[in-house]
Protein backbone atom coordinates (compact mmCIF):
# COMPACT_ATOMS: atom_id res chain seq x y z
CA UNK A 1 0.00 0.00 0.00
CA UNK A 2 3.01 2.63 0.67
CA UNK A 3 1.10 4.10 3.66
CA UNK A 4 2.75 2.44 6.49
CA UNK A 5 6.79 2.96 6.95
CA UNK A 6 8.99 1.52 9.58
CA UNK A 7 12.22 2.51 10.75
CA UNK A 8 14.20 -0.55 12.79
CA UNK A 9 17.62 -1.23 12.99
CA UNK A 10 17.23 -4.52 13.44
CA UNK A 11 15.57 -7.66 11.90
CA UNK A 12 15.82 -11.00 13.29
CA UNK A 13 14.98 -14.57 11.26
CA UNK A 14 14.86 -17.03 14.36
CA UNK A 15 14.56 -20.48 12.60
CA UNK A 16 13.07 -22.46 15.34
CA UNK A 17 10.82 -21.73 18.47
CA UNK A 18 13.70 -22.12 20.45
CA UNK A 19 15.47 -19.02 18.99
CA UNK A 20 12.35 -16.93 19.31
CA UNK A 21 12.06 -18.17 22.86
CA UNK A 22 15.92 -16.76 23.41
CA UNK A 23 15.52 -13.61 21.57
CA UNK A 24 12.08 -12.54 23.74
CA UNK A 25 13.78 -13.69 27.07
CA UNK A 26 16.39 -10.69 26.46
CA UNK A 27 14.12 -7.94 24.96
CA UNK A 28 11.83 -8.31 27.61
CA UNK A 29 15.26 -7.91 30.16
CA UNK A 30 16.38 -5.54 28.55
CA UNK A 31 12.83 -3.41 27.60
CA UNK A 32 12.97 -3.91 23.48
CA UNK A 33 10.05 -3.69 22.31
CA UNK A 34 9.33 -6.02 19.44
CA UNK A 35 7.32 -6.45 16.38
CA UNK A 36 6.36 -9.72 15.12
CA UNK A 37 6.72 -10.26 11.42
CA UNK A 38 4.91 -12.72 8.69
CA UNK A 39 4.58 -12.16 5.12
CA UNK A 40 4.11 -8.41 5.78
CA UNK A 41 1.00 -8.21 3.77
CA UNK A 42 -1.32 -6.72 6.64
CA UNK A 43 -3.20 -3.85 5.28
CA UNK A 44 -3.48 -1.98 8.63
CA UNK A 45 0.42 -1.70 9.65
CA UNK A 46 0.48 -4.30 12.30
CA UNK A 47 3.89 -5.80 11.17
CA UNK A 48 5.37 -2.74 10.60
CA UNK A 49 7.57 -1.30 13.51
CA UNK A 50 5.85 2.54 14.87
CA UNK A 51 8.87 3.40 16.05
CA UNK A 52 12.27 1.57 16.45
CA UNK A 53 11.39 -2.13 17.49
CA UNK A 54 13.51 -4.88 16.53
CA UNK A 55 12.01 -6.81 13.89
CA UNK A 56 11.13 -10.39 14.57
CA UNK A 57 10.60 -12.54 11.28
CA UNK A 58 8.82 -15.73 11.22
CA UNK A 59 10.44 -16.68 7.06
CA UNK A 60 12.99 -18.88 8.81
CA UNK A 61 10.61 -20.88 10.58
CA UNK A 62 9.16 -22.81 7.53
CA UNK A 63 8.53 -26.21 7.76
CA UNK A 64 5.37 -28.75 7.82
CA UNK A 65 5.95 -30.41 11.07
CA UNK A 66 3.00 -33.13 10.68
CA UNK A 67 0.06 -34.29 9.02
CA UNK A 68 -2.24 -36.84 9.49
CA UNK A 69 -3.94 -37.92 6.41
CA UNK A 70 -6.65 -39.57 8.39
CA UNK A 71 -8.11 -36.58 10.52
CA UNK A 72 -6.88 -33.96 8.09
CA UNK A 73 -4.99 -32.58 10.74
CA UNK A 74 -1.78 -30.21 9.62
CA UNK A 75 0.90 -28.88 12.33
CA UNK A 76 3.04 -26.60 10.89
CA UNK A 77 5.88 -23.60 11.48
CA UNK A 78 4.08 -20.14 11.64
CA UNK A 79 6.42 -18.97 9.15
CA UNK A 80 5.17 -21.20 6.21
CA UNK A 81 3.97 -19.73 3.64
CA UNK A 82 -0.12 -20.36 2.69
CA UNK A 83 0.42 -21.25 -0.92
CA UNK A 84 3.01 -23.77 0.14
CA UNK A 85 0.12 -25.39 2.36
CA UNK A 86 -1.84 -25.70 -0.17
CA UNK A 87 0.30 -26.91 -2.30
CA UNK A 88 1.81 -29.58 0.26
CA UNK A 89 -1.79 -30.74 0.69
CA UNK A 90 -3.40 -30.95 -2.59
CA UNK A 91 -1.49 -34.27 -3.45
CA UNK A 92 -2.92 -35.48 -0.39
CA UNK A 93 -6.35 -34.61 -1.15
CA UNK A 94 -6.86 -31.79 1.49
CA UNK A 95 -6.89 -28.15 1.36
CA UNK A 96 -6.39 -24.95 3.49
CA UNK A 97 -9.79 -23.72 5.00
CA UNK A 98 -8.98 -20.23 4.32
CA UNK A 99 -8.18 -18.82 1.02
CA UNK A 100 -6.95 -14.85 0.53
CA UNK A 101 -5.43 -13.05 -2.32
CA UNK A 102 -2.05 -12.49 -0.38
CA UNK A 103 -1.67 -16.49 0.02
CA UNK A 104 1.69 -16.68 -2.41
CA UNK A 105 3.93 -14.48 0.59
CA UNK A 106 1.55 -14.14 3.62
CA UNK A 107 2.70 -17.16 6.66
CA UNK A 108 0.07 -19.07 8.28
CA UNK A 109 1.14 -17.41 11.67
CA UNK A 110 -0.01 -14.30 10.57
CA UNK A 111 -3.50 -15.47 9.53
CA UNK A 112 -3.86 -16.75 12.77
CA UNK A 113 -2.70 -13.97 14.46
CA UNK A 114 -5.18 -11.61 12.65
CA UNK A 115 -7.92 -14.60 12.48
CA UNK A 116 -7.57 -14.14 8.33
CA UNK A 117 -11.46 -14.40 6.94
CA UNK A 118 -10.65 -14.95 3.21
CA UNK A 119 -12.67 -16.50 0.34
CA UNK A 120 -14.14 -19.74 2.03
CA UNK A 121 -15.31 -18.37 5.25
CA UNK A 122 -18.58 -19.09 4.12
CA UNK A 123 -18.12 -22.52 3.91
CA UNK A 124 -15.79 -23.34 6.89
CA UNK A 125 -16.37 -20.84 8.80
CA UNK A 126 -13.34 -18.63 10.73
CA UNK A 127 -9.71 -19.96 12.40
CA UNK A 128 -11.36 -19.71 15.59
CA UNK A 129 -13.32 -23.20 14.52
CA UNK A 130 -10.34 -24.49 12.55
CA UNK A 131 -7.58 -23.60 14.34
CA UNK A 132 -6.94 -26.87 16.75
CA UNK A 133 -3.72 -26.03 18.55
CA UNK A 134 -1.03 -23.31 19.54
CA UNK A 135 2.58 -23.09 20.06
CA UNK A 136 3.31 -19.60 21.55
CA UNK A 137 6.37 -17.85 22.97
CA UNK A 138 5.28 -15.34 25.80
CA UNK A 139 6.92 -12.17 26.71
CA UNK A 140 8.40 -13.17 29.57
CA UNK A 141 11.62 -13.17 31.67
CA UNK A 142 11.84 -16.91 30.35
CA UNK A 143 10.83 -16.41 27.26
CA UNK A 144 8.26 -19.11 28.30
CA UNK A 145 6.67 -21.54 25.40
CA UNK A 146 3.61 -22.03 26.28
CA UNK A 147 1.82 -25.31 23.94
CA UNK A 148 -1.91 -25.52 24.02
CA UNK A 149 -3.02 -28.72 22.31
CA UNK A 150 -0.01 -29.11 19.89
CA UNK A 151 1.63 -32.65 19.25
CA UNK A 152 4.34 -33.16 21.54
CA UNK A 153 3.71 -30.02 23.59
CA UNK A 154 2.48 -31.89 26.53
CA UNK A 155 -1.06 -32.56 28.27
CA UNK A 156 -3.72 -33.00 24.83
CA UNK A 157 -2.78 -32.80 21.58
CA UNK A 158 -4.88 -31.39 18.82
CA UNK A 159 -8.15 -32.17 19.33
CA UNK A 160 -11.58 -31.07 18.13
CA UNK A 161 -12.78 -31.83 21.14
CA UNK A 162 -11.45 -31.03 24.19
CA UNK A 163 -13.22 -28.86 27.20
CA UNK A 164 -10.04 -29.45 30.28
CA UNK A 165 -10.12 -25.65 31.48
CA UNK A 166 -10.48 -22.25 29.48
CA UNK A 167 -9.65 -22.57 25.92
CA UNK A 168 -6.23 -20.65 25.65
CA UNK A 169 -5.49 -21.03 21.90
CA UNK A 170 -8.44 -18.64 21.40
CA UNK A 171 -6.84 -15.39 23.20
CA UNK A 172 -3.87 -15.88 20.55
CA UNK A 173 -6.15 -16.18 17.35
CA UNK A 174 -6.72 -12.31 16.08
CA UNK A 175 -4.56 -10.75 19.28
CA UNK A 176 -2.40 -9.70 16.62
CA UNK A 177 1.36 -10.49 18.35
CA UNK A 178 0.34 -8.50 21.79
CA UNK A 179 -0.48 -11.46 23.75
CA UNK A 180 2.41 -13.87 22.63
CA UNK A 181 4.43 -14.93 19.21
CA UNK A 182 2.74 -17.44 17.76
CA UNK A 183 5.65 -20.12 16.71
CA UNK A 184 3.31 -22.90 15.90
CA UNK A 185 -0.05 -24.17 14.65
CA UNK A 186 -2.35 -27.21 14.13
CA UNK A 187 -5.41 -26.67 11.63
CA UNK A 188 -8.02 -29.01 10.95
CA UNK A 189 -7.59 -29.09 6.73
CA UNK A 190 -10.77 -30.23 4.93
CA UNK A 191 -10.97 -32.64 1.80
CA UNK A 192 -10.18 -31.37 -1.44
CA UNK A 193 -13.75 -30.74 -3.44
CA UNK A 194 -13.23 -33.00 -7.00
CA UNK A 195 -16.30 -30.66 -8.39
CA UNK A 196 -16.23 -27.29 -8.99
CA UNK A 197 -18.14 -24.69 -10.74
CA UNK A 198 -17.94 -21.22 -11.12
CA UNK A 199 -20.57 -18.39 -11.98
CA UNK A 200 -20.62 -15.04 -12.83
CA UNK A 201 -24.27 -13.21 -12.82
CA UNK A 202 -25.28 -9.53 -13.49
CA UNK A 203 -28.41 -7.90 -11.04
CA UNK A 204 -30.06 -4.61 -11.55
CA UNK A 205 -29.49 -3.78 -8.14
CA UNK A 206 -28.37 -4.58 -4.60
CA UNK A 207 -31.49 -5.71 -3.46
CA UNK A 208 -31.33 -8.64 -6.21
CA UNK A 209 -28.13 -9.40 -4.78
CA UNK A 210 -29.81 -10.27 -1.59
CA UNK A 211 -32.24 -11.83 -3.07
CA UNK A 212 -29.80 -13.97 -5.10
CA UNK A 213 -27.85 -15.04 -2.21
CA UNK A 214 -30.97 -15.97 -0.24
CA UNK A 215 -32.12 -18.21 -3.47
CA UNK A 216 -28.73 -20.11 -3.59
CA UNK A 217 -28.07 -20.38 0.31
CA UNK A 218 -31.74 -22.89 -0.21
CA UNK A 219 -30.89 -24.52 -3.55
CA UNK A 220 -27.56 -24.99 -3.21
CA UNK A 221 -26.61 -25.76 0.52
CA UNK A 222 -24.11 -27.81 1.26
CA UNK A 223 -22.41 -27.49 -1.48
CA UNK A 224 -22.35 -23.41 -1.62
CA UNK A 225 -18.16 -22.33 -0.95
CA UNK A 226 -18.37 -19.08 -2.03
CA UNK A 227 -20.61 -16.40 -2.68
CA UNK A 228 -18.60 -12.84 -3.93
CA UNK A 229 -20.15 -9.66 -4.88
CA UNK A 230 -18.62 -5.97 -6.41
CA UNK A 231 -20.47 -3.05 -7.94
CA UNK A 232 -20.11 -1.36 -11.35
CA UNK A 233 -17.62 0.76 -10.41
CA UNK A 234 -15.62 -2.28 -9.18
CA UNK A 235 -16.42 -4.41 -12.26
CA UNK A 236 -15.00 -1.18 -14.72
CA UNK A 237 -11.88 -0.94 -13.02
CA UNK A 238 -10.81 -4.27 -13.32
CA UNK A 239 -11.67 -4.13 -16.82
CA UNK A 240 -9.28 -1.22 -17.59
CA UNK A 241 -6.53 -2.47 -15.73
CA UNK A 242 -6.90 -5.78 -16.82
CA UNK A 243 -7.59 -5.19 -20.85
CA UNK A 244 -10.07 -8.07 -20.53
CA UNK A 245 -13.49 -8.18 -22.30
CA UNK A 246 -16.63 -8.16 -19.91
CA UNK A 247 -17.77 -11.80 -19.45
CA UNK A 248 -21.43 -10.79 -20.06
CA UNK A 249 -23.23 -10.62 -23.83
CA UNK A 250 -24.82 -7.33 -23.26
CA UNK A 251 -24.46 -4.42 -21.81
CA UNK A 252 -26.41 -3.67 -17.78
CA UNK A 253 -29.73 -1.43 -18.80
CA UNK A 254 -28.85 1.83 -17.58
CA UNK A 255 -25.23 1.38 -18.02
CA UNK A 256 -24.69 0.21 -14.14
CA UNK A 257 -25.13 -3.38 -12.09
CA UNK A 258 -24.15 -5.61 -9.39
CA UNK A 259 -22.05 -8.72 -9.92
CA UNK A 260 -22.07 -11.59 -7.73
CA UNK A 261 -19.70 -14.93 -8.24
CA UNK A 262 -21.18 -18.25 -6.66
CA UNK A 263 -18.45 -21.15 -5.96
CA UNK A 264 -20.23 -24.41 -5.57
CA UNK A 265 -18.06 -27.42 -3.97
CA UNK A 266 -18.68 -31.33 -3.90
CA UNK A 267 -17.82 -34.77 -4.86
CA UNK A 268 -20.42 -35.07 -7.37
CA UNK A 269 -20.27 -33.00 -10.14
CA UNK A 270 -23.34 -34.79 -11.49
CA UNK A 271 -25.42 -33.76 -8.66
CA UNK A 272 -23.88 -30.26 -8.59
CA UNK A 273 -23.99 -29.42 -11.91
CA UNK A 274 -27.95 -30.19 -11.43
CA UNK A 275 -28.52 -28.13 -8.75
CA UNK A 276 -26.49 -24.83 -9.68
CA UNK A 277 -28.35 -25.52 -13.26
CA UNK A 278 -31.87 -25.27 -11.73
CA UNK A 279 -30.66 -22.12 -9.68
CA UNK A 280 -29.64 -20.52 -12.37
CA UNK A 281 -32.48 -21.31 -14.20
CA UNK A 282 -34.82 -20.31 -11.72
CA UNK A 283 -32.97 -16.57 -11.20
CA UNK A 284 -32.97 -15.69 -14.95
CA UNK A 285 -37.10 -17.10 -15.62
CA UNK A 286 -37.99 -15.24 -12.50
CA UNK A 287 -35.80 -11.93 -13.94
CA UNK A 288 -33.89 -11.73 -10.81
CA UNK A 289 -30.70 -12.23 -12.42
CA UNK A 290 -30.38 -10.13 -16.28
CA UNK A 291 -27.77 -11.88 -17.50
CA UNK A 292 -24.71 -14.41 -16.56
CA UNK A 293 -22.26 -16.73 -17.40
CA UNK A 294 -20.72 -20.02 -16.40
CA UNK A 295 -17.75 -21.74 -16.01
CA UNK A 296 -17.01 -24.71 -18.93
CA UNK A 297 -13.40 -25.13 -17.42
CA UNK A 298 -10.34 -24.68 -15.07
CA UNK A 299 -9.54 -21.90 -17.14
CA UNK A 300 -12.41 -20.09 -17.32
CA UNK A 301 -13.11 -20.54 -13.58
CA UNK A 302 -9.65 -19.16 -13.05
CA UNK A 303 -11.02 -15.78 -15.68
CA UNK A 304 -14.12 -15.60 -13.45
CA UNK A 305 -12.47 -15.29 -9.97
CA UNK A 306 -9.87 -13.29 -11.38
CA UNK A 307 -12.48 -9.97 -11.84
CA UNK A 308 -13.14 -10.42 -8.40
CA UNK A 309 -9.20 -11.33 -6.94
CA UNK A 310 -8.11 -8.43 -9.39
CA UNK A 311 -10.03 -5.95 -7.81
CA UNK A 312 -7.56 -4.38 -5.35
CA UNK A 313 -4.18 -4.46 -7.55
CA UNK A 314 -6.75 -2.37 -9.76
CA UNK A 315 -7.66 0.15 -7.06
CA UNK A 316 -3.89 0.06 -6.27
CA UNK A 317 -2.38 1.30 -9.84
CA UNK A 318 -5.18 3.81 -10.19
CA UNK A 319 -4.39 5.76 -7.77
CA UNK A 320 -3.44 6.12 -3.41
CA UNK A 321 -6.16 3.79 -2.00
CA UNK A 322 -7.80 4.10 1.55
CA UNK A 323 -8.87 0.60 2.01
CA UNK A 324 -11.28 -0.63 4.66
CA UNK A 325 -12.43 -3.63 5.87
CA UNK A 326 -15.67 -3.81 7.86
CA UNK A 327 -18.79 -5.48 8.72
CA UNK A 328 -21.93 -4.50 8.16
CA UNK A 329 -25.41 -5.66 8.29
CA UNK A 330 -27.08 -7.23 4.55
CA UNK A 331 -29.93 -4.85 5.65
CA UNK A 332 -27.71 -1.46 5.36
CA UNK A 333 -24.05 -3.29 3.54
CA UNK A 334 -24.45 -1.15 0.41
CA UNK A 335 -26.01 2.20 1.51
CA UNK A 336 -22.37 2.57 3.16
CA UNK A 337 -20.96 2.83 -0.50
CA UNK A 338 -23.28 5.12 -1.21
CA UNK A 339 -23.15 7.27 1.95
CA UNK A 340 -19.79 7.31 1.56
CA UNK A 341 -19.55 8.65 -2.73
CA UNK A 342 -22.24 11.09 -1.46
CA UNK A 343 -20.11 12.57 0.99
CA UNK A 344 -17.30 12.79 -1.44
CA UNK A 345 -19.79 14.75 -4.00
CA UNK A 346 -20.93 17.11 -1.38
CA UNK A 347 -17.31 17.83 -0.11
CA UNK A 348 -16.51 19.01 -4.14
CA UNK A 349 -13.76 15.70 -3.67
CA UNK A 350 -15.00 13.51 -6.53
CA UNK A 351 -15.05 16.88 -8.77
CA UNK A 352 -11.99 18.01 -8.43
CA UNK A 353 -10.37 14.82 -9.11
CA UNK A 354 -9.31 14.19 -5.13
CA UNK A 355 -11.50 11.16 -5.48
CA UNK A 356 -11.14 9.34 -8.34
CA UNK A 357 -13.32 6.17 -7.20
CA UNK A 358 -14.80 4.47 -4.59
CA UNK A 359 -15.31 1.08 -4.94
CA UNK A 360 -17.87 -1.44 -3.12
CA UNK A 361 -16.98 -5.26 -3.16
CA UNK A 362 -16.51 -8.44 -0.52
CA UNK A 363 -18.29 -11.22 0.87
CA UNK A 364 -21.76 -11.72 1.21
CA UNK A 365 -21.82 -14.76 3.19
CA UNK A 366 -20.32 -13.24 6.34
CA UNK A 367 -21.19 -9.52 5.87
CA UNK A 368 -17.86 -8.45 4.94
CA UNK A 369 -17.66 -5.19 2.81
CA UNK A 370 -14.58 -3.90 1.63
CA UNK A 371 -14.71 -0.26 0.52
CA UNK A 372 -11.88 0.36 -1.41
CA UNK A 373 -11.65 5.00 -2.11
CA UNK A 374 -9.09 5.44 -4.66
CA UNK A 375 -7.50 8.54 -4.24
CA UNK A 376 -5.04 10.99 -6.32
CA UNK A 377 -2.79 10.65 -3.51
CA UNK A 378 -2.54 10.35 0.36
CA UNK A 379 -3.35 13.56 2.20
CA UNK A 380 -4.59 15.03 5.64
CA UNK A 381 -7.67 16.46 3.50
CA UNK A 382 -8.60 13.49 2.25
CA UNK A 383 -7.96 11.36 5.35
CA UNK A 384 -9.84 13.85 8.31
CA UNK A 385 -13.02 13.83 4.87
CA UNK A 386 -12.82 9.56 5.63
CA UNK A 387 -11.85 9.43 9.23
CA UNK A 388 -13.43 8.95 11.47
CA UNK A 389 -16.64 9.43 9.64
CA UNK A 390 -16.93 6.17 8.00
CA UNK A 391 -16.55 4.51 11.50
CA UNK A 392 -19.08 6.44 12.73
CA UNK A 393 -21.48 5.31 9.75
CA UNK A 394 -20.28 1.93 10.55
CA UNK A 395 -21.49 2.34 14.07
CA UNK A 396 -24.50 3.53 13.63
CA UNK A 397 -25.12 0.66 11.14
CA UNK A 398 -24.33 -1.65 14.60
CA UNK A 399 -21.63 -2.87 12.04
CA UNK A 400 -17.49 -3.78 13.08
CA UNK A 401 -15.08 -1.54 12.20
CA UNK A 402 -12.45 -4.49 11.38
CA UNK A 403 -14.17 -7.52 9.93
CA UNK A 404 -10.85 -9.45 8.69
CA UNK A 405 -7.90 -7.01 8.45
CA UNK A 406 -7.60 -6.38 12.12
CA UNK A 407 -6.53 -3.34 14.10
CA UNK A 408 -2.65 -2.81 13.83
CA UNK A 409 -1.74 0.84 13.83
CA UNK A 410 -4.85 1.94 11.57
CA UNK A 411 -7.32 1.59 13.82
CA UNK A 412 -6.58 1.31 17.96
CA UNK A 413 -7.83 4.54 18.56
CA UNK A 414 -11.34 3.53 17.06
CA UNK A 415 -12.06 0.46 18.65
CA UNK A 416 -14.56 2.41 20.79
CA UNK A 417 -17.10 2.44 17.51
CA UNK A 418 -17.49 -1.27 18.08
CA UNK A 419 -16.51 -2.21 21.64
CA UNK A 420 -18.07 -0.36 25.09
CA UNK A 421 -15.95 0.95 27.49
CA UNK A 422 -16.12 -1.72 29.78
CA UNK A 423 -14.95 -4.80 27.49
CA UNK A 424 -11.89 -2.30 26.03
CA UNK A 425 -10.43 -2.06 29.81
CA UNK A 426 -10.81 -5.61 30.11
CA UNK A 427 -8.82 -6.67 26.92
CA UNK A 428 -6.21 -3.50 28.09
CA UNK A 429 -6.04 -6.16 31.84
CA UNK A 430 -5.63 -8.92 29.90
CA UNK A 431 -2.91 -7.92 27.53
CA UNK A 432 -0.90 -6.41 30.63
CA UNK A 433 -1.54 -9.83 32.23
CA UNK A 434 0.34 -11.16 29.37
CA UNK A 435 2.53 -8.70 28.43
CA UNK A 436 3.54 -6.59 32.05
CA UNK A 437 6.41 -4.41 30.14
CA UNK A 438 4.32 -3.49 26.89
CA UNK A 439 7.31 -4.96 24.64
CA UNK A 440 4.91 -6.70 22.08
CA UNK A 441 3.72 -4.41 19.13
CA UNK A 442 3.13 -1.24 21.21
CA UNK A 443 0.91 1.52 20.22
CA UNK A 444 -1.21 -1.08 17.85
CA UNK A 445 -4.64 -3.35 18.46
CA UNK A 446 -6.02 -1.00 21.18
CA UNK A 447 -6.34 2.42 22.58
CA UNK A 448 -3.27 3.69 25.19
CA UNK A 449 -4.01 2.22 28.77
CA UNK A 450 -2.62 5.23 30.81
CA UNK A 451 -5.63 4.45 33.44
CA UNK A 452 -4.17 1.12 34.03
CA UNK A 453 -1.07 1.06 36.77
CA UNK A 454 2.14 -0.21 35.42
CA UNK A 455 4.04 -3.56 36.33
CA UNK A 456 4.28 -3.65 40.65
CA UNK A 457 1.73 -0.81 41.18
CA UNK A 458 -1.48 -1.05 42.38
CA UNK A 459 -4.79 -0.28 40.18
CA UNK A 460 -6.21 3.20 40.72
CA UNK A 461 -9.65 2.27 41.66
Amino acid sequence: MDKYKGNSPVVLKPKSTDEVSKIIAYCYKKRIAVVPQGGNTGLVGGGVPVYDELVLNTEGMNQVRDFDDVSGILTTDAGCILEVLSNYLAPKGYMMPLDLGAKGSCHIGGNVSTNAGGLRLLRYGSLHGSVLGIEAVLPDEHGTVISVNMPGGGGAGPLRKDNTGYDLKQLFIGAEGTLGIVTGVSILTPRLPSAVNVAVLSVPDFNSVKTVFKETRAQLGEILSAFEFWDQEGLDLVLDHTGAKSPFETAPEGGRAFYVLIETSGSNKDHDDEKLGGLLEKLLEEGICADGTLAQDETQAANLWSLRESLPEAAGKLGKVYKFDVSVPLSEYYSLVEETRARFVENGMAEDGTIKTTVGYGHIGDSNLHINIVAKEYNERTESAIEPWIYEAVAKRNGSISAEHGLGVMKPNHVHYSKTEPAIALMQQLRRVFDPRGILNPGKYLPPSEHLPEEGQEKVK
